[in-house]
């Protein structure tokens, strides 16, 4: 790590490249057999689905963003983490209305929107509130603020959802105790064998005494870095709201007595139907969630209609790439409305390299397609199990991708020409959610300066 200020010279750069051991290292790499973008392309299923024309009435798109501010409370690397996590529930029906009526009043258009949202600070490095340590500290906050949200007023809260999910946590592997060395009396927390902090807030059985709350079972306090920036740990709590938003709602749908009722509606979530990292586990109980969800919505027809669109990454990018014109042509590789079906072995041969285990078996709850809309975005989607069929990726058949018509139908309708490969209701989240980096940077600054001198 350099000085402050210190900036690098090129003669490091030119030592380590003519190195011969870095040389030996890069040539050593497997490398991936070179493929033409036609060979790529007819090893995907191409489904002969086209569009439903089904559109819903309501769509609940959810997105996240945090940013870390430093502050000054005498301890170094002490920061905070300012996160917001918004669910909009975007009116179709409303909209369409006002489209047939252009040019539209832009407050009538806003009005087909409704927003609620997490917003909060978690602390990290060096911070204390009302526990002992910066994690014990975190670990209060997160439960706390995960107690107070909900979609609906009066309704089940993200916490109480949450629970719901933690009697469906896996018990085959041990958990540590949340407390850690800060414990004292314990390395694990009950039976090494079957572990799983219970619901609410509760005392170590150590006899200790310390509180252990029932998100300890997330783990996310496990990525609080010491001594420095905990990024990581702030990213899988948004994670986690942004996919309890959407079981939330859901559930708050089927206490009223709406699942599955005539208002047809449709869930979209920033990034894929997955949980990764330390709350990984949560993926397969949002699963089993989402089959007893969709038993209750079936009975009105349909299956519930809920995509992840990922923006970037690795599956993006090999999307653009099959995209590219061939043989010097202008014309785009991919017809538009087309949808491209993934499996496993396509994935480990020419996106991803992974061995052993099944790919995604421990953190997705849906499965991947490419498709083009109407309007040539290039959309990565991933659409929901809700059956033990859906999960074999050795094979991609139709029936495994539940409401693929329809999906495509809305993916055509919500298309954004404001950014590239982008859908309107996840805008209008992201527009909820994200922080402005430069102004924000300053004024959450300031904020905590102020708080801290007080």
């Amino acid at each position: 790590m350099p000085f402050d200020g210190e900036f690098a010279s090129y003669k490091p750069l030119a030592r380590i490249l003519n190195n011969p051991k870095v040389k030996d290292v890069i040539s050593r790499c497997r490398k991936r057999i070179e493929t033409s973008s036609n060979s790529m392309s007819a090893a995907l299923v191409h489904s002969t689905v086209k569009p439903s024309n089904y559109l819903p009435n309501l769509v609940l798109a959810v997105d996240g963003g945090y940013h870390q501010v430093p502050v000054e409370n005498g301890y170094p690397s002490a920061e905070v983490a300012c996160l917001t996590t918004a669910a909009v529930l975007v009116d179709l029906r409303k909209q369409r209305e006002l489209d047939l009526k252009r040019p539209v009043n832009p407050k009538y258009f806003r009005e087909t929107q409704g927003t609620t949202s997490i917003d909060c600070v978690l602390p990290g490095c060096n911070m204390v509130l009302d526990e002992d340590t910066p994690k014990g500290s975190f670990r209060r906050c997160f439960y706390e603020t995960t107690g107070t949200a909900s979609i609906f007023d009066g309704g089940e809260t993200l916490l109480q959802t949450y629970e719901s999910l933690l009697k469906l946590k896996p018990t085959s592997k041990s958990q540590e105790c949340p407390l850690g060395k800060d414990c004292g009396n314990c390395d694990t927390f009950g039976d090494p064998a079957c572990i799983q902090p219970p619901l609410g807030i509760s005392k170590c059985p150590c006899g200790s005494q310390s509180s252990i709350f029932s998100t300890d079972a997330l783990r996310i306090h496990e990525g609080l870095n010491p001594n420095g920036s905990s990024g990581a740990m702030f990213a899988e709590a948004m994670q986690v709201w942004e996919r309890l938003w959407a079981i939330n709602f859901l559930r708050g749908l089927e206490s009223a007595g709406l699942l599955g009722s005539h208002y047809p509606l449709a869930i979209i979530l920033d990034g894929p139907l997955a949980v990764f990292g330390h709350p990984a586990w949560l993926s397969q109980a949002i699963h089993h969630e989402l089959v007893r969800l969709n038993r209750i919505a079936k009975k009105s027809g349909h299956d519930l209609l809920i995509i992840g669109i990922e923006k970037s990454g690795a599956f993006a990018d090999h999307f653009e790439m099959l995209d590219r014109p061939r043989n010097r042509s202008s014309v785009s590789a991919i017809k538009p409305q087309t949808a491209l079906l993934v499996t496993e072995q396509y994935i480990r041969e020419h996106i991803v390299i992974s061995e052993g285990k099944s790919y995604g078996k421990d953190t997705y709850f849906g499965r991947k397609v490419f498709y083009k809309t109407k309007s040539s975005a290039r959309i990565v989607a991933t659409l929901p199990f809700f059956s033990e069929t859906d999960r074999d990726l050795s094979q991609a058949e139709i029936s495994q991708f539940p409401r693929l018509s329809d999906a495509m139908s809305l993916l055509d309708a919500v298309f954004c020409v404001r950014y590239p490969n982008s859908i309107g209701p996840l805008v209008a989240a992201h527009a909820e959610a994200a922080i402005p980096l430069n102004i924000g940077k300053r004024a959450f600054e300031q904020l905590t300066a102020h708080l801290t001198k007080t």
